[in-house]
């Protein structure tokens, strides 16, 4: 079995690097012959791209013109390793940081059964990046929850991690069946990624993890979080939390999510929701919800060039 890592990076060479050196010591189970780190620039403009090339000569570097966002980004690397006949992909964020034995718990669950499609760590908060940082203690940090499975809320259309702002103390250390992974890091299929797609590239950034595991699971397949697994994200480095461009896609995305696969009294719902956005949301939600109605999808137009 072959492994394709497909780590994104847009102007994050320090981030890359230090996610890149954790990957360097991942264990490789027993079943995989072969491990290829690819690494997808998004026409970074730090210096990222020579740091890469001098630290970690061997990785695969595919450069993209322009900033393609998440969901393109990703793509591209899939892409690559699907021409080159590799069977699982480890779709990780490059601000984070693995445990050696991420891989060795993922492929034992997703080798269980057929119908396991995806696997998905507990990933904890990075020391020091947690949402309300000054509530724990220093043996605290590193043991913050970030997601320990997820949650649709299908009435309003949004998508929760469980477990988030709790210190670890095995409350969340169940197998289980989970409705969506993070795009934070994951592990999938080639054969579901063939019957199913890719990312959808209209979302850009945020939500496109939650389409495809809809779709995932429409197809019949499981999503399943393996607690042994562990990953710490140094959380909101593609978008500060609460800011505009986290304002403008998850508006603009729930809508795009939920027109696809919520129920008709949902839907409809959604219609008067963004109409009210339009009117009464902050300034980038009113944008978001505008160019939903206007089937603007992509990158933000307004946004400035990267």
């Amino acid at each position: 079995m072959k492994l394709a890592i497909i780590i994104l990076n847009y102007n994050g060479k320090r981030d890359t690097l230090e996610c890149l050196k954790t990957v360097e010591d991942l264990e490789t189970p027993s079943l995989v012959t072969r491990i290829k780190k690819i690494v997808v620039d998004n026409a970074s403009q730090d210096g990222s791209l020579q740091l890469i090339r001098k630290k970690f000569p061997k990785i695969e570097l595919i450069v993209n013109k322009k900033n393609l966002g998440f969901a393109q980004g990703n793509n591209i690397g899939i892409q690559w390793a699907l021409k080159k006949d590799y069977d699982y992909f480890l779709l990780l964020n490059n601000d984070t940081l693995v445990d050696k034995s991420l891989l060795i718990h993922l492929f034992k669950v997703i080798k269980k059964d057929k119908k396991i499609a995806i696997t998905v760590p507990k990933i904890y908060f990075a020391p020091g990046y947690e949402y309300h940082r000054d509530r724990y203690t220093p043996e605290e940090r590193g043991r913050v929850i970030w997601y320990a499975g997820g949650r649709i809320d299908w009435q309003n259309v949004l998508a929760f991690h469980h477990g988030v702002d709790q210190v670890d103390k095995g409350q969340f250390n169940r197998l289980e069946e989970t409705n969506f992974a993070s795009g934070c890091c994951f592990l999938i299929k080639r054969k579901v990624l063939k019957k199913v797609g890719l990312f959808d590239q209209r979302y850009f950034l945020y939500l496109e993890d939650v389409d495809l595991c809809q779709r995932v699971k429409e197809a019949g397949f499981k999503i399943v979080f393996v607690p042994q697994a562990k990953v710490w994200h140094k959380n909101a480095g593609s978008s500060k939390v609460g800011g505009g461009l986290h304002d403008y896609y998850l508006t603009r995305n729930r809508f795009l999510f939920g027109m696809k696969f919520a129920s008709l009294r949902t839907k409809i719902s959604l219609f008067k929701d963004g109409v009210r956005i339009l009117f009464k949301g902050r300034e980038e939600q009113k944008k978001g919800a505008r160019d939903f109605f206007l089937y603007q999808w992509g990158k933000r137009k307004s946004q400035k060039k990267d």
